[in-house]
């Protein structure tokens, strides 16, 4: 028999809210975080606007230590080490002594510490690579994310970092899920991170993927589902979430979020219209269905969908292969988000942060409106009704969301979250 697993603890760093309370309060009034970037305007970047988290010197020092930040310039482990401290301390769980074996952490990254290694090689040359540093190592492993959280938490269960291009924080949650179902832990820390900055965001800006026509008007720069969109806004920040068996929360008290029914990862192998950079939307279809397969529900019991949506010329095409695999359509399709409107596309933080907003409408009885979305696309516009597509907040009792996230290599994740009742 399936165990119940629920969510227990939630954290962010995102472009919009820093902190669960301020993130909660820019998805109900639609405030974006997408702001002016002078670096990029510096550097002669097409689009000149990013998303970016707010951090303040005196909340790095409330989760680092002086001797932890001189020489500190990863921005990736900063945003996860905040959010993923939010969300164990919101989890109402202690920092250990000694490891906790029942405990673990997912935490998921597509690069780390950029920067930091860029810094770190410009100041030598190449016959003096041994004066890197010592916090070099650290700071710009992949894992440095996870390993950070295991050792400022006390974790002894699985410690590890994933890594699937935009996919990356929805799998984390999924592998979380898995390990608790197959009784190997507890509760996971689950969630990813990303880093900022130009040597990040270039390549997209070369492949010409991101707008030039908004750098006068940040927040109206990211435009999912709009038939004005010019591209993706480019982001950062990170999303946290504590993976708890059911038995285990209630036995300590715990405050539930929303419960994970299942979920579904796949790969179309780049095969039959799928690349590098485009989806098989046959491997999309079979992961949406195969998650809700799993979750033991079936399609028309989803009230709402978070989707991956970007802002690109793939966004009617997701909207078409949702509508094939749930066979909903028109005005019997289920509401449609997409968080990339208010904070851009967070990249590998972009599924775990937007899985962070799922659960909090889920709990908060509310929907988050798609800002600047009022020119539907005509594509989307004849498989959907406008209704189906809020421009506002909407409060609205929901009961189940299923949450997709669609990454470079061809690769899929689909979870299902629903309204917790015990």
């Amino acid at each position: 028999m399936k165990k119940r697993i629920v969510i227990t603890g939630l954290g962010v760093a995102a472009p919009n809210g820093v902190g669960i309370p301020a993130f909660t309060k820019a998805l109900k009034y639609g405030v974006s975080g997408i702001r002016h970037n002078s670096l990029l305007e510096e550097l002669q970047f097409s689009c000149q606007i990013s998303g970016e988290p707010e951090i303040s010197e005196e909340l790095k020092s409330h989760y680092f230590t002086e001797l932890e930040l001189r020489g500190f310039n990863s921005s990736g482990i900063l945003y996860g080490v905040i959010a993923g401290m939010e969300a164990w301390n919101n989890a109402g769980l202690p920092i250990n002594e000694n490891p906790d074996w029942d405990s673990g952490a997912i935490f998921g990254s597509g690069t780390s510490g950029i920067d930091k290694f860029r810094e770190s090689i410009y100041k030598i040359d190449d016959l003096q690579t041994r004066r890197l540093g010592s916090t070099v190592v650290a700071q710009t492993m992949n894992s440095g994310i996870s390993a950070y959280l295991g050792g400022k938490i006390g974790l002894g269960n699985q410690v590890t970092t994933n890594s699937s291009a935009c996919t990356t924080g929805t799998e984390a949650i999924l592998m979380a899920y898995d390990r608790i179902q197959s009784g190997q832990a507890k509760r996971i820390l689950a969630g990813s991170t990303s880093d900022s900055g130009p040597y990040i965001w270039a390549g997209f800006d070369a492949l010409r993927v991101c707008p030039s026509k908004y750098n006068e008007n940040p927040s109206q720069g990211s435009r999912p589902m709009s038939a004005s969109a010019a591209g993706f806004v480019p982001g950062s920040g990170a999303g946290a979430l504590v993976v708890e068996d059911l038995e285990s929360a209630l036995e300590r008290g715990a405050l539930i979020y929303a419960e994970i029914l299942g979920g579904n990862v796949n790969s179309g192998g780049q095969r039959n219209g799928g690349s590098m950079t485009a989806p098989n939307s046959t491997a999309v279809q079979h992961c949406i269905k195969n998650a809700i397969t799993n979750s033991g529900i079936n399609s028309n019991d989803i009230n709402a969908i978070n989707g991956h949506l970007t802002a690109t010329t793939k966004d009617s095409l997701e909207i078409e292969n949702w509508t094939k695999a749930l066979q909903r359509k028109d005005t019997n399709f289920p509401y449609i988000n997409s968080l990339k409107s208010l904070t851009g596309h967070c990249l590998s933080a972009s599924g775990s942060i937007e899985s962070v907003a799922s659960v909090l409408q889920l709990h908060e009885s509310f929907l988050f409106g798609n800002i600047n979305c009022a020119d539907l696309h005509p594509e989307i516009a004849l498989l959907i009704d406008h209704s189906k597509v809020p421009l506002e907040t909407i409060n609205t009792n929901l009961n189940i969301i299923a949450k997709a996230s669609f990454g470079f290599g061809d690769v899929n994740a689909c979870v299902i979250f629903k309204k917790f009742e015990n």
